[in-house]
């Protein structure tokens, strides 16, 4: 296709999960002409909740909690009374009994027995001493969680459930992942919540209650949307095919949607797509050592398995873990524990997690098959009877988690230092720059690519479109 002679004055968002929703949400306040571009027929990515035959679900259960105060007066204002406040009761089902989460000395270690107290003790106390004397370089998960909690500890609560979830050995597994996922967390702030019922709230890992939205989380992605189509567009179901570019400026990219293919042009991009994906699109393309950069990165994929269950409630819980590889699920939740409002009058529905890989056995049974392994171990764990389950429903989500393997950050660093070259491109979200992140900190990683794009403006484009209550000052 030929290039188009003439560019309107457009922000073009690329992704409508809550990274994209976000900036073009905060660029639409300012006064932008924004267009949002989504693959998908909805919006949200993995933020969203599914309507089935009346019930609701997210994937995987999506709490909201953060202590940037902007962010959380944001998040309130636009759901407007929307949430509700939930109590965090979550445990880990291990060796046929039930622990704690996060972990509580008494329940954590004597749980298990004396022997295995004794030897948890011991590693602990060796590994203190052994830091003492100067600390080891830790490159790894196993590194860091036998550094900081003993070798015991690493096998029996976090080996076996971090290598169902990532699909790779845990000496694989970049110790910047766990520096990001699970910081603060140490047998010292398990004693705090264990005995002074410290709340947690300085420790991400550990909090206490979290707000959600009264008709699942999908709510914050919708309302996102709504606010952003009161004076732009949001286009689903739009793939993004091509990315034009010259001497480093980004000029036009090629989308197909429902209606065909069409290029759009724009002033500045903003890019939430996976990064993978942004290297593969660009026109011309990358050097090539971008693009064997680009291709080591990968994936995790999750397949989400809910049952519908003829009872009105089965747990208590918000989440419960399974670690042990013997169990197929790796977690599982209860909707209706975080809102009744997410099943029928006298209904609940289980939702639940097997991490895969695209193209492995669990991502390519058939559905029926999937609802019946869930239904079955939900039986065999004593949740459920089979007989209880009035139906299912399966959704597979592909790209659901960066894999932050050894090595990944120095592909990363080369990656962004090509990217950083164009002009008017800005990169942004958990796939988007290949970065763990909560909901909060992929909206204020979208909130933050808009406000570089304000700053750069002389003079927001008003126009008198949106109301002055609306405009941001820069």
């Amino acid at each position: 296709m030929d290039h188009p002679t003439e560019r309107e004055k457009t922000i073009i968002v690329a992704g409508g999960g809550l990274t994209g929703l976000s900036a073009g949400y905060s660029l639409t306040k300012a006064g932008f002409r924004v267009k949002v571009i989504e693959r998908d027929a909805f919006v949200g990515g993995l933020s969203r909740t599914v309507v089935h035959n009346g019930f609701r679900f997210d994937l995987g259960g999506h709490r909201f909690f953060t202590k940037n105060e902007e962010t959380n007066k944001l998040v309130k204002e636009l759901m407007d009374g929307e949430m509700v406040s939930v109590p965090r009761k979550s445990k880990i089902f291990l060796r046929n009994r039930y622990f704690d989460y996060p972990l509580k000395p008494l329940n954590a270690l004597f749980g298990l027995g004396i022997p295995t107290t004794l030897k948890i003790i011991s590693d602990y106390i060796a590994e203190r001493a052994r830091r003492l004397k100067g600390s080891p370089e830790q490159l790894s998960l196993e590194d860091w969680v036998v550094s900081n909690f003993g070798r015991t500890m690493f096998n029996i609560y976090f080996k076996e459930y971090s290598e169902k979830v990532w699909g790779i050995d845990c000496s694989r597994i970049s110790v910047d992942w766990v520096a990001q996922r699970i910081r603060g967390l140490s047998l010292a702030g398990a004693v705090k919540n264990a005995f002074f019922k410290f709340s947690g709230r300085d420790i991400p890992s550990l909090v206490d209650r979290f707000d959600y939205p009264e008709l699942g989380i999908g709510r914050i992605s919708e309302r996102f949307k709504e606010e952003i189509e009161k004076y732009n567009a949001v286009f689903t179901g739009t793939e993004v095919e091509r990315i034009y570019h010259s001497a480093y400026h980004i000029d036009s990219i090629e989308v197909k949607g429902p209606s065909g293919c069409s290029i759009i042009g724009g002033d500045e991009f903003i890019s939430s797509i996976p990064i993978t994906k942004l290297v593969r699109v660009l026109r011309p393309a990358p050097p090539r050592h971008i693009l064997e950069a680009a291709a080591h990165l990968k994936f995790r994929d999750l397949v989400v398995v809910t049952l519908m269950i003829d009872r009105e409630r089965v747990t208590d819980q918000t989440w419960i873990y399974l670690p042990e590889q013997k169990i197929p699920l790796g977690r599982i939740h209860e909707p209706t524990n975080w809102s009744a409002k997410m099943a029928p009058p006298g209904k609940t529905l289980i939702v639940a997690e097997f991490f895969s890989t695209v193209g492995d056995a669990i991502w390519n049974k058939s559905d029926g098959d999937l609802a019946g392994i869930a239904a079955k171990t939900l039986e065999q764990l004593g949740f459920i009877q089979q007989s209880e389950v009035i139906d299912s429903c399966v959704v597979r989500a592909p790209k659901a988690y960066p894999l932050f393997e050894i090595g990944y950050a120095g592909i990363c660093e080369s990656i962004y230092n090509y990217l950083n070259k164009f002009s008017n491109l800005h990169i942004a979200g958990r796939v988007g720059k290949f970065r763990y992140y909560n909901m909060d900190h992929a909206m204020e990683s979208g909130m933050s690519a808009a406000e570089e794009i304000m700053k750069r403006s002389n003079d927001s484009p008003h126009k008198g479109k949106v109301p002055l209550t609306w405009v941001r000052k820069n």
